[in-house]
């Protein structure tokens, strides 16, 4: 079963997306934040991982910054409540494998 992690400082959002997720099949792991994250990656990776942008603490760019610079090679799809272009390209340009702006249709 493949795992995905999603990390989001909003409960609802990590609610929503872990309740889609497990509908398809599929393993989620949530995290509030994503120190986090770079904790548990000593331990075990997910297959892909979904992160926000805006969080207290370290932030998803940051994140995505460390899992390039640490060569960490699944897919990081990042998503945003504040979309823009410059956002987008430098999510793009950081490794990310795909930019969602939220709202989104989790179908």
């Amino acid at each position: 079963m493949p795992t995905v992690w999603i990390v989001d400082d909003d409960s609802s959002v990590r609610w929503v997306l872990d309740k889609a997720l497990r509908s398809d099949g599929i393993a989620p792991r949530c995290f509030d934040a994503a120190a986090e994250v770079l904790d548990t990656l000593a331990q075990e990776s997910p297959d892909v991982l979904i992160t926000d942008v805006r969080m207290p603490g370290m932030d998803g760019m940051q994140l995505l910054e460390v899992l390039e610079s640490d060569g960490h090679e699944f897919p990081v799809i990042v998503m945003t409540a504040h979309a823009d272009l410059d956002a987008a390209v430098t999510a793009y340009r950081g490794g990310a494998f795909e930019y969602l702006p939220k709202p989104f249709d989790v179908d």
